[in-house]
């Protein structure tokens, strides 16, 4: 289970990172118009916390989060 003082990325934060989106704007439509799922169900908030496991899919590309190996990428 996810506590409260458990590290997370956004959503938008996540595709932008990854190079999915190039732009919070081009994120924030990807998002809104359900292109987008976090653990196989389509998610439309683009402020959705992502901890270390969650698996994101848009389209054939699938990416599982995980925050140790972002903080080398920040």
């Amino acid at each position: 289970m996810n506590t409260p003082t458990e590290p997370f990325i956004k959503l938008d934060q996540f595709l932008k990172l990854m190079q999915i989106a190039p732009s919070g704007g081009q994120a924030k439509l990807l998002i809104q118009d359900g292109y987008i799922q976090v653990n196989g169900l389509v998610e439309t908030r683009r402020g959705r916390k992502l901890f270390t496991g969650d698996k994101v899919t848009f389209e054939d590309i699938q990416l599982e989060v995980n925050l140790s190996d972002l903080t080398n990428l920040a």
